[in-house]
């Protein structure tokens, strides 16, 4: 991704939250890209889940952590 443009291909994703949810979720995968993160559809699903209060830390980690698994087995196979 070259561009972040994280609301515009998924805006259904922001439609749970607030302002100030919208504003926080944009700064925390803003930050990520920077980083040299590859957002996902499902990492930001992840997070505008948690922020907007639909699924609660426990189920935010069971996919982060479901999410990284896949990632690992997809790049074993690709190896």
């Amino acid at each position: 991704m070259d561009t972040f443009d994280i609301e515009q291909r998924w805006p259904e994703l922001f439609h749970n939250l607030d302002e100030q949810q919208r504003l926080g979720v944009l700064n925390t995968l803003a930050a990520l890209w920077h980083e040299g993160f590859e957002l996902t559809r499902e990492d930001v699903e992840n997070l505008t889940d948690y922020a907007a209060g639909i699924i609660d830390a426990d189920e935010y980690r069971v996919r982060a952590h479901a999410t990284v698994r896949a990632q690992m087995k997809l790049a074993r196979t690709s190896a």
